[in-house]
Order: structure tokens, then sequence, then C-alpha cells
């Protein structure tokens, strides 16, 4: 099922995890061993969650790598649906020989 609207990894965690228990981005990176810069570009939707950053999300805040990537595809599979014409795109039918 497709979600409406979905969040980007990075609000859900402002809205979550740091505003509910007022941890500060530094505060993230620090438990994450990652620089203050890479979190801020995750919590403001500028940067992707990466594999890597999903272990690391894991570990630190909980929830599977796996939900923190499928996260990640949702938000960026509803922000291609808004903006990808397939008007020209043609299926292709593929028959048994």
């Amino acid at each position: 099922m497709t979600m409406h609207n979905p969040p980007h990894p990075g609000e859900f965690i402002s809205e979550v995890y740091l505003e509910p228990f007022a941890l500060t981005g530094r505060q993230l990176a620090a438990k994450l061993g990652v620089a203050p810069s890479t979190v801020n570009r995750v919590l403001k939707g500028s940067s992707s969650v990466s594999s890597e950053m999903a272990l690391r999300l894991s570990k630190a805040l909980g929830r599977s790598p796996e939900s923190w990537l499928a996260m990640q595809n949702q938000f960026d599979l509803w922000q291609a649906r808004k903006s990808i014409d397939l008007d020209a795109v043609e299926r292709i039918e593929l028959r048994v020989a």
C-alpha cells in the first residue's frame, strides 16, 4: 500500500526522537559516530538515509535497518511519483518462446 505523503526519515527522527527528548543533532551525530553536518543533512532532508546510516540509526535509536531504508524508499517513491511523467513509457509484452 502506498503511503500518502510519507515523511523523510530526517523529519521522522526530529519529531519522534529529538524534539520529545530534547536531543540535538550534534548529540545524535556523536552517538552515531558521524559528523554533525552529515546528520544535519539527513535531518533537513537534503541527504538520504544510506545503508550505512540505516545500520547506525538502528543501533542508536532502535527499529531495524530495513525499516529506516523502507522509510527512505517510501519518501523517494512519493517524490518521484509527483515529478516523473510516465506517459511516454510503454509496457513490453513478454511472451515465452
